[in-house]
């Protein structure tokens, strides 16, 4: 029985999914230089003729996967409720999209820092511009209702702020302590602190916290 329109429509995105994760994978493993196209394409499951129906080229392939990371960060929590509750619901939000989105973190972290592709993320983050925008400013005026003397600034110091932890949670992985990080984010402005942690399961910490690099290359549990 032929399929639907319907059926093919979901077929297209579901393979399109599948490139763009696929591709993520790959891009951490051999990094985004080193990955092929056909390497993507049989990790995703799919004929080349898709990925170049779906994306085009690489570089077209790169810009999708920038792209998923602004709407990952842009799409912050925004909750009524007092200036202290909304702040608190933005620095969780951040740091949950940290936790969650791991692998896209790094990818996005060397397309930043590579020559080669930090064209791509300025393109990308230009086409977001206006969403950007406006997550700041959403900020900033959370920071305005709290009496901050200059919202800007210290928008830009949270941010820095939160960004630092990912870039953290990315090198170190389980072991670094991203819910004491998240506690220390909260007393830092004099917010309460969590009642729940979140929604991710690091191993048990026993003793200091002593983040390492190769717990990051580990097969997933964290152990060292």
């Amino acid at each position: 029985m032929a399929r639907s329109e319907e059926q093919n429509r979901l077929a297209r995105e579901t393979a399109k999914e599948n490139i763009l994760q696929a591709a993520i994978e790959v891009f951490v493993e051999r990094g985004v230089s080193g990955a092929s196209i056909a390497e993507i394409t049989k990790r995703a499951g799919v004929a080349q003729g898709l990925m170049n129906y779906h994306f085009g080229t690489k570089e077209q392939l790169i810009a999708a996967v920038i792209d998923r990371w602004f709407d990952t960060v842009l799409g912050f929590a925004q909750i009524e409720g007092t200036p202290d509750e909304m702040l608190a619901a933005i620095i969780d939000s951040a740091l949950r999209s940290t936790a969650y989105a791991v692998p896209l973190q790094r990818v996005v972290l060397a397309i930043q820092q590579q020559p080669a592709t930090h064209r791509l993320f300025a393109e990308s983050e230009e086409r977001h511009a206006d969403a950007a925008t406006a997550a700041e400013d959403a900020v900033r005026d959370v920071f305005r209702a709290r009496g901050a003397s200059d919202p800007a600034l210290e928008e830009i110091m949270l941010r820095s702020t939160l960004e630092g932890v990912f870039v953290k949670y990315s090198v170190f992985g389980d072991t670094y302590p991203l819910d004491d990080a998240r506690r220390w984010v909260h007393r830092l402005y004099g917010l309460p602190d969590p009642v729940d942690p979140l929604p991710v399961s690091p191993p048990p910490r026993t003793g200091e916290p002593r983040p390492r690099a190769r717990a990051a290359v580990c097969d997933g549990t964290g152990t060292v």
